[in-house]
């Protein structure tokens, strides 16, 4: 039988994905005294959201004003730019054209050109079909709106560089510690892991797709009101002989009725173009693959109120995102309606990522950042998109509600 090990630090952190390590790294900016362990149940950082994405520095666009989403890209991505730039991370810059096919988006198209202006974008324009043929000529639409300054990014070579600077200053990182116990005292938090007990004063839970289970080993259901479903994005590439039909950015109007920004092409650091995500629901919260089935997971939501809930209001969208799912011709319908050049032959399949996706009890999708808080512990429960892109000004908001906790 395997000794335990016991372990005592002043912080700990669960989760090794990208907001995990940001927060680790702007606590030791902050209060470079003070022990940092983090927790990690796989064996290597960034192994979910972190480095299942689209690749996109995300410019603030979308995300209603004053919201904690439209502060912290704003926030983050001047902070994320400027951390890739001192550290030699590639960044590839290009534009953003988000484009409006039908008559009845142009509305919604004119309602982000308000927020993005609100957020403090500079460079916005409404477009009509001459620029946009300038820009990307191979796209049609009615009107788009023109986002100049973009990037792409390997969101893993963040991660990596994270960790580095962590150890470096002395953060302990320990990866094959699932956590499955957690208890409060007078003046510590104790947690348990499948072969480790770490005792700290102060816990931080940035543990993602399964951030809401970390809660509930702590918080009561009031605190926690509502679970994590998880959404699969699948994406498709165009064969590298049509990557030339796509300069940049290229994204429809998204339903202003869900926290999905629909199909779009992306131009990533490396050259490829994906086209995707979709968003389906997943039978397994690390499900990559539709083979991928875990019954505790599928469980979990499909006795769960609010899952029921939601199902009703959105049974439609979900039925037309499970056919584009099964039917690579309704994906290649849907793509077309941005760029019609391509053909079913043109698109390779791609990879996928995870949604973690907060569910409220009353089938509510919640559209923003949430996180929670007691005396002892603070828990990121919803960091969606642009979470990656916000990485470093969520650590610095987490940091600096743990500093109250060390005088």
């Amino acid at each position: 039988m395997t000794e335990r090990s016991t372990i005592s630090a002043d912080i700990i952190i669960v989760g090794a994905g990208i907001v995990g390590l940001s927060t680790a790294y702007q606590l030791q900016n902050r209060m470079p005294h003070l022990k940092i362990v983090i927790l990690e149940k796989e064996h290597a950082s960034g192994q979910h959201q972190s480095s299942h994405n689209s690749g996109v520095i995300h410019s603030g666009v979308y995300y209603k004003p004053g919201s904690l989403k439209a502060r912290n890209c704003t926030e983050g991505r001047a902070l994320l730019l400027d951390f890739c730039n001192q550290n030699g991370i590639t960044l590839k810059k290009m534009g953003k054209v988000i484009v409006a096919t039908k008559k009845e988006e142009l509305s919604y198209l004119s309602e982000l050109h308000h927020r993005g202006t609100h957020n403090g974008l500079e460079g916005l324009k409404v477009i009509g079909k001459e620029e946009l043929a300038e820009i990307e000529p191979h796209v049609q639409g009615l009107q788009a709106l023109w986002v100049p300054n973009c990037f792409s990014i390997n969101y893993h070579d963040v991660v990596e560089k994270l960790l580095e600077k962590i150890v470096q200053k002395g953060g302990t990182v320990l990866f094959g510690q699932k956590v499955v116990k957690i208890a409060e005292t007078e003046k510590q938090v104790i947690v348990e892991t499948t072969s480790a007990t770490i005792s700290g004063s102060f816990l931080v839970n940035c543990a993602g797709l399964h951030s809401d289970r970390i809660a509930s080993l702590i918080l009561s259901k009031q605190d926690v009101p509502f679970e994590i479903i998880p959404f699969r994005g699948e994406y498709w590439e165009l064969a590298a002989n049509k990557r030339n039909l796509v300069n940049g950015l290229v994204y429809p109007v998204p339903n202003p009725q869900l926290p999905f920004l629909g199909v779009h092409l992306s131009k990533m650091v490396d050259g490829r173009v994906t086209a995707g995500p979709n968003a389906v629901l997943a039978w397994s919260r690390e499900g990559y693959r539709k083979s991928q089935i875990n019954l505790r997971d599928c469980m979990q939501y499909l006795t769960y109120p609010g899952f029921w809930k939601m199902t009703k209001r959105f049974w439609k969208s979900g039925m037309e995102e499970m056919y584009r799912s099964m039917c690579k011709k309704a994906f290649v319908k849907d793509v077309q309606q941005l760029l019609p050049q391509i053909e079913e032959k043109d698109l390779v399949a791609g990879g996928a990522g995870v949604r973690a996706q907060l569910v409220k009890r009353d089938g509510n999708l919640h559209d923003d950042f949430a996180i929670v808080n007691n005396q002892k512990t603070l828990h990121v429960l919803n960091a969606p998109s642009p979470a990656a892109t916000s990485c470093l000004s969520i650590g610095n908001y987490l940091s600096e509600q743990v500093s109250q906790a060390f005088p």
